[in-house]
């Protein structure tokens, strides 16, 4: 096989479309720009959602709703049947064991334990928020529920 045998498919590297270089050379004079006007000048960019003058989408389709992103809460749920499988008998469960455990990694406002699974480890559990099953099932073990503010 020799080199120049070699169809485009099968080269890497495609040269580049070098414009404004000549009448000659097919890409001269508008450099494929067309003629005049707002697109064809430098800095050219047009604003979010511009449609050529038109009254945009984002403008004619009515506000709905509410959006509450900046006033809610991120809560970080644990699972009673995690801390039977992750804690020893008579530890302490906070937000730093927790963490340390890997059971909480992303930046929340709240941890709160749940009931599912099963808890037969007397253990203290420090939280934002407990179920009433978690609960119940933290203290049928031996254990306590202590909120934390």
């Amino acid at each position: 096989m020799i080199i120049n045998d070699v169809h485009r498919g099968i080269v890497k590297r495609k040269n580049r479309k070098r414009v404004g270089r000549g009448l000659g050379s097919g890409h001269g004079k508008t450099a494929g720009r067309g003629d005049k006007g707002h697109s064809a000048h430098p800095g050219h960019s047009h604003r979010f959602a511009f449609e050529g003058g038109q009254m945009p989408l984002v403008r004619r389709l009515a506000k709905r709703g509410f959006s509450n992103k900046f006033f809610s809460k991120v809560v970080a749920i644990v699972n009673v049947a995690d801390l039977e499988e992750l804690f020893e008998n008579g530890s302490t469960v906070d937000p730093a064991a927790l963490a340390e455990k890997k059971l909480v990694v992303k930046k929340y406002d709240a941890i709160k334990v749940l009931g599912n699974g099963t808890l037969t480890k007397k253990l203290t559990v420090k939280a934002h928020e407990f179920s009433s099953s978690a609960m119940e099932k933290i203290k049928a073990a031996g254990g306590q529920a202590e909120r934390l503010v």
